[in-house]
């Protein structure tokens, strides 16, 4: 299993009655009153810290995304963070971008310009990350019509395609791209083009969209394999019916995981910022979660067919219940052992490969992320790289510049 260092990179010093005080942690938070320009210099040099570390521990990728107006991940441009960590990896983990919200770039050739830019100078380590977006970014603050966020995305992903794979000048016209002349300077270094990951919350839309062009599908989700296992298992199901197989590294989901030498140190260590994460950073009203026309009518009537787990985690969170936390899987955490066992059992409950590793967790200060991080690289990671080995599968969706880590050695009796 690959498993990817991912940061939201969320603000660590939100006052105690934020969630009381402020309608949405995402869109309106006041900027001037509650964001700090000297601390946000001081996040960005951990965060980068942190995402260097993971390289030189051996992590397979450092993933980082793309969010607007929010304290809950103030990275307005992933791209930005990449470049910088192409030049400061040395130990070549991929680079995850997951990604460019492509329904907010007119023209879309600034997404296929900036990805070839970053494949070239990471010398094929891109993995290029094709999200729809969330309605709090294209919506409302990027002020795109909920109705035109998929059709938007769906011309994006064909005109960067071509404009990565069809050589230039060529005209492409459609609804929302008109251009006399793509000739994009330069094109990706890997051929036909980077590996293309989708990152979903549940559309079957997307699916599709990964099985019909054999991308990978990523579900970000904050709330665990509990309740991943019906969406993935329709994810699986949707492969079927199309004929697509089963090769695990299609699939990829994001847990919080906190470890620390004992299960009762980790309760300890992480709970209060845990806590701090589900009540400041998921702290979003529904009217601004999913402005109306932003899913179709097919992905609404599923996600009303699963169980929707936020209330339940924010309760926990407001109790800071770690008990609730820990056995509802909203985190994974304890000692390596421990949550090594959990995360095996996760990746073979939701038959993923693709692990996006959240180690950086709410208001968790440098020093303790430092800790969680060299902790979950020297003795979870051998004990769950090799847990899809022996059906034989192949990863076909790993930056072929990248390291490839896959015959480092296991822990002697770890279940793999």
């Amino acid at each position: 299993m690959k498993s990817i260092f991912f940061h939201l990179m969320p603000y660590r010093d939100l006052p105690e009655d934020f969630e009381t005080k402020y309608e949405s942690i995402w869109v309106t938070p006041p900027n001037a009153e509650l964001c700090d320009p000297r601390k946000v210099a001081q996040y960005y040099q951990w965060n980068l810290d942190e995402l260097e570390l993971a390289d030189r521990l051996g992590f397979d990728g450092v993933g980082v995304n793309e969010h607007h107006q929010n304290g809950y991940g103030f990275m307005a441009s992933p791209n930005l963070m990449a470049a910088a960590l192409a030049r400061r990896t040395p130990n070549n983990s991929a680079l995850m971008v997951l990604g460019n919200t492509l329904a907010l770039y007119s023209p879309a050739t600034r997404v296929a310009e900036e990805f070839a830019m970053l494949d070239v100078l990471s010398n094929g380590r891109l993995a290029a990350g094709f999200p729809v977006g969330t309605s709090m970014d294209v919506n409302f603050c990027y002020g795109v019509p909920p109705t035109q966020t998929r059709p938007r995305f769906r011309e994006a992903e064909e005109l960067i395609i071509q404009a990565w794979t069809r050589p230039g000048p060529f005209s492409f016209n459609g609804e929302y791209n008109q251009l006399r002349y793509v000739n994009p300077w330069p094109q990706p270094l890997q051929k036909p083009h980077p590996p293309v990951w989708l990152a979903g919350g549940g559309s079957v839309e997307t699916w599709e969209l990964a099985g019909n062009r054999d991308y990978t599908y990523s579900y970000l989700s904050f709330f665990g394999a509990k309740f991943g296992k019906k969406l993935m298992d329709g994810f699986w199901a949707k492969m079927d019916e199309m004929g697509v197989d089963r090769n695990p590294f299609r699939a990829g989901f994001a847990q919080l995981i906190c470890v620390s030498e004992t299960d009762e140190r980790a309760e300890q260590e992480y709970l209060e910022h845990c806590s701090y994460f589900f009540k400041k950073c998921l702290h979003i009203p529904g009217y601004f979660f999913e402005a109306p026309g932003y899913r179709t009518r097919k992905s609404t009537e599923f996600a009303i067919k699963t169980n929707q787990p936020g209330a339940i985690a924010a309760a926990a969170a407001l109790e800071k219940n770690w008990k609730t936390l820990t056995e509802e899987g909203f985190i994974v955490a304890g000692s390596p052992a421990t949550v090594a066992d959990r995360l095996v059992e996760l990746a073979k409950t939701l038959r993923v490969g693709n692990l996006h590793a959240l180690l950086q967790v709410g208001s968790m200060p440098h020093e303790l992320t430092k800790k969680n991080i060299t902790l979950f690289a020297e003795e979870v990671i051998p004990r769950i790289r090799h847990i899809w080995d022996a059906e034989g599968w192949t990863h076909n969706w790993w930056p072929s510049g990248a390291a490839d880590r896959s015959a480092e050695r296991a822990v002697t009796g770890s279940q793999a």
